[in-house]
């Protein structure tokens, strides 16, 4: 019985652990919300400008944003906010971020100003992203 309680205890703890998500963490709200949550943790923001059909957008939410190095920079420095950009707020967004395909990345200041804008799927994946986001001053 003794065994038994523990096994159960061990397996809670552990199935709470893989629910701690690895990689880059993403904020649920909207733009405006992000924005104000950098100011107050003065952060920039991490913006993934995507669409549902894109292919490399997906590449990027499975195989790039995952990595743990690449995860731990992004949520310590940044707020991250992914947009669809045909719907919800996309549309508007879009207008304020001119985009030439997807997906594209903006690098924002707490303010809203593009830092870096990163086009297309980065070829070196999670370690040039990273490289990109440490050299943002």
């Amino acid at each position: 019985m003794k065994n038994l309680l523990f096994a159960l205890l061990f397996l809670s703890f552990a199935s709470l652990a893989q629910d701690e998500p690895s990689g880059v963490r993403f904020f649920e709200g909207s733009f405006k919300q992000a924005m104000a949550k950098a100011k107050k943790e003065n952060k920039g923001i991490m913006f993934d400008a995507y669409t549902t059909w894109c292919g490399p957008c997906k590449v990027l939410k499975t195989n790039v944003f995952p990595n743990k190095e690449l995860g731990a920079y992004i949520n310590e420095n940044y707020v991250s906010i992914g947009v669809d950009m045909e719907a919800g707020e996309g549309p508007a967004l879009a207008n304020m971020y001119p985009l030439e395909g997807y997906p594209t990345i903006f690098f924002l200041d707490a303010a809203g100003k593009v830092k870096k804008k990163v086009l297309g799927l980065p070829q070196g994946g999670a370690k040039e992203l990273l490289s990109i986001a440490k050299s943002i001053k």
